[in-house]
């Protein structure tokens, strides 16, 4: 069964769950109680934006999303939910390097629920850019051999055009230490080379929406 999303707009929880089960807890018994089912996490989002902008906004402005469903936004952190120009159904990725080279690791997650999709590392002798590149490929050979894609977020311009353009242009020599991160590379080389991807390959916003949620908060 495919899996649906839920907006409560009048219940004991008022927001988006990603489970009937939470959803009717929320609505059972509860008089007057709103609610409806949506085929995608990007339908209920919509729904819950249009709904925060109709008659209703005042009764909607305490909304919360279900547990479940997505995590809260981190403090001083704007909450993803209210800004239309990121896609809820995407995914985000973010690479960590402790020193440069240095130890470095990449992870991708969820948008809608915070979802950790994969964390890779730690690697030695290597740096940042190398990481998301590798995330962003990882992310986009995921997506295949799950069969659905999702729009992709990174805060790399760097690791962006090395993936548009096929080519990976680093400074970094090889080492005993790094030698499987350029076994990964490339594997990541050959994978962009001989395949293509349906999504976009889009720039989170950093300066207007804060770190991306793939970051690992070692700044």
């Amino acid at each position: 069964m495919a899996k649906k999303f839920y907006v409560v707009w009048k219940g004991r929880t008022l927001g988006i769950f990603d489970n009937w089960d939470d959803a009717h807890e929320s609505v059972k018994d509860f008089p007057g109680a709103r609610y409806k089912g949506f085929s995608s996490s990007a339908e209920a989002a919509k729904a819950y934006r249009g709904a925060s902008r109709s008659d209703d906004a005042g009764d909607l402005a305490g909304m919360l999303v279900g547990a479940s469903s997505r995590r809260l936004p981190k403090a001083g952190q704007p909450d993803y939910m209210t800004i239309p120009e990121i896609d809820l159904d995407g995914w985000a990725v973010d690479a960590s390097c402790m020193g440069n080279p240095g130890i470095m690791e990449y992870q991708g997650v969820e948008l809608m629920s915070g979802k950790v999709l994969f964390r890779i590392g730690p690697f030695k002798d290597a740096t940042n850019n190398i990481g998301e590149f590798l995330a962003i490929v990882h992310a986009l050979a995921l997506m295949e051999r799950e069969g659905k894609w999702h729009t992709l977020y990174t805060d790399s311009m760097t690791a962006m055009s090395w993936v548009r353009n096929r080519q990976v242009k680093t400074k970094l020599k090889p080492t005993e230490a790094n030698r499987r991160v350029f076994e990964l590379m490339g594997r990541a080389l050959i994978w962009i080379r001989t395949h293509n991807w349906h999504c976009r390959i889009l720039k989170w916003q950093t300066d207007l929406w804060g770190e991306t949620p793939a970051d690992f908060g070692r700044k």
